[in-house]
Parts: C-alpha cells; structure tokens; sequence
C-alpha cells in the first residue's frame, strides 16, 4: 500500500515545481505591469491579479481541462494541472514581489541612483536582495500551499499522491489508512520545505547585517 501511494511522489512534485517555477516567471512581468506608470496597463494586470485570485483552483483547472476541448485544444491531466495552478501561482507570485518591492525604503532607490547605477545593476545588485528577504516566507508559504493543492489534480485524473491513494482505498476498502499514508507524505514533503526556507530567511538576514 505505502509503495503504490508512494508512487505518486513523482508526479506531485512535477505538478508542484513546474508550476512554481513557471508561475514564478510569469509574475516578474506581470509585477511590472502592476506598478507601471501607464495606467491602461496597470488597471489591466490589476484587473488580471485580481480575477484569477478570486476564481478557486479547481474551476480553474475544470475550465483548462474540460472547456479548452470546446475550442479543439485538448490536453492530458498533468499540462492541464500545471497550466492551471501556474496562472494561480503568476497572480499570487505577483502580489508577493509587489509587496517585497514595497517594502524597500525610497531611499535605497534614490541612493542607487545617486551612486550613478542603471536600471538592471541597481534591480540586481540593491532592490532584489533586500526585497528577496522580505518575499521568501511568502514564497515558501505558497510553495506548501500549492503542493497541497496539487492534490485538486487528481479530480481529473493526475497522477498523483491522492489519485493513488484513492485507487488503493477502492481496491483494499482501507481508506483511512491509505488516505492516511497520503497525508504523511505530504508533511513529509512539506516540513523540509518549511526548514529550508527558515534557514535561507536566517542566512540572507545575517548577510544582510553584516553588510
């Protein structure tokens, strides 16, 4: 039993890091066109943010997988996952950088251009480490929050820890214990997470003071 609900590790983590990471690229223009000056612009990826955050994951992943169909674009359950929660995850890593951006004082963007530094150099080497600071909880709060949520996948068919414990639980009649077994991995998978982003927090925080 614990091998076959193991066995959907694999494709839980897939679902989970391809969505992160694509999610996590897609929100740097998308923060951009959060806080440009041209207000057509703003208003739109405001309006974007806001609309995708407000529609829950699985109707999300409902819409891609059973409404692109309609439109002759069919897609098997894991890229319907993982487009799915990597436009959730654009809007939420979105907000997220906005936020650490926001939280820089003023004055280390006037100082960075005082010392005569461009754009790119002063986004590098100035705003991204602090604001990265202040963003990582965040991010790795998200991050857990959407390795759970992987599990919606198996509503459709993925793969996945909860799709396998369901087929175990309909063949043995075990359900709590196979359900059981999923809930533990997922802890399993998520403590380590949690400790890894602690101790990145607490590294780039004494680097910080030190500087």
């Amino acid at each position: 039993m614990l091998a076959q609900v193991s066995s959907g590790i694999g494709m839980t983590l897939l679902i989970t890091g391809a969505s992160l990471l694509i999610g996590a690229l897609l929100g740097i223009p998308l923060v951009t066109a959060r806080r440009s000056p041209w207000s057509p612009l703003r208003i739109a990826a405001t309006l974007y943010i806001d609309v995708v955050r407000a529609i829950p994951p699985i109707t999300w992943i409902f819409l891609i997988y059973f409404g692109l169909p309609q439109y002759a674009l069919r897609l098997d359950s894991t890229s319907a996952s993982i487009i799915g929660f990597s436009v959730i995850a654009s809007a939420y890593m979105a907000e997220t950088y906005r936020s650490g951006l926001l939280s820089i004082p003023k004055g280390q963007w006037e100082a960075a251009t005082a010392l005569g530094m461009k754009f790119l150099p002063k986004t590098r080497y100035v705003i991204t480490p602090q604001a990265f600071k202040v963003t990582l909880p965040a991010i790795a709060a998200y991050a857990i929050a959407l390795l759970k949520d992987s599990a919606l996948a198996s509503t459709i068919g993925g793969h996945e820890i909860t799709y396998q414990a369901g087929l175990v639980s309909r063949a043995t009649h075990q359900g709590l214990l196979a359900f059981s077994i999923a809930g533990l991995l997922y802890i399993a998978m998520s403590v380590p997470l949690a400790i890894a982003a602690r101790r990145i927090d607490r590294t780039l925080r004494q680097k910080l003071e030190v500087a």
